[in-house]
């Protein structure tokens, strides 16, 4: 199992357990979440068994976001391989994804959630870059991978297909670890050297 308990102001974030898939597929199948969602479609005892196996995969560090006892999403982050010639040092990437129950849309949790696994990335798990891919019509990921602070390097034209819209554009985003930390040392500079 990766990731052990974290805590932001109004989130506990910790490994997704058992008892929680049923909740997570309550909102997972919702039609507003699939629309931007590759799998449209799970089975919910494959998918409860393909949680199984993240929790004793060393490389994925997915959490349940949990507010108030009660789960309002997940936040998938998998340790990759960087692309390289050999000799490249292992592991030194994440990627990332997230869904989470619309019912709790616009009141920034998601972007609460992903900034703490983001963190936890570059100053827990030591990797240089994490990215996160999406579809370009999903303005609310484009918003939230923004706003994190995350640049946009690949928009993919008609590159990614769609079962309602037919052949759409995707983006890829990254974010280095440098990019972050300075972030943060230049947030702790405007804040009077308190981290806010």
């Amino acid at each position: 199992m990766g990731i052990t308990n974290l805590r932001t102001e109004r989130l506990e974030l910790r490994p997704v357990r058992d008892e929680d898939v049923d909740r997570i597929l309550e909102y997972r199948n919702l039609p507003e979440v699939t629309r931007w969602l590759l799998r449209t479609e799970v089975d919910p005892v494959s998918y409860r068994a393909a949680w199984r196996r993240s929790a004793a995969d060393p490389d994925d560090h997915s959490v349940a976001v949990v507010l108030d006892g009660v789960v309002i999403g997940t936040v998938s982050l998998d340790l990759v391989d960087g692309m390289g010639q050999p000799g490249m040092p292992a592991r030194t990437e994440a990627q990332l994804g997230y869904i989470f129950d619309p019912a709790y849309g616009g009141q920034g949790y998601a972007t609460e959630a992903v900034t703490a696994m983001v963190a936890y990335s570059f100053d827990r798990l030591g990797v240089r870059r994490v990215t996160a891919g999406c579809f370009a019509d999903n303005l609310a990921s484009v918003r939230l991978l923004e706003k994190i602070g995350m640049r946009r390097e690949q928009h993919g034209v008609g590159d990614s297909w769609h079962a309602e819209l037919g052949w759409v554009d995707g983006y890829t985003y990254a974010l280095f670890a440098e990019t972050w930390r300075q972030r943060d040392t230049s947030a702790a500079r405007h804040s009077g050297g308190r981290r806010s």
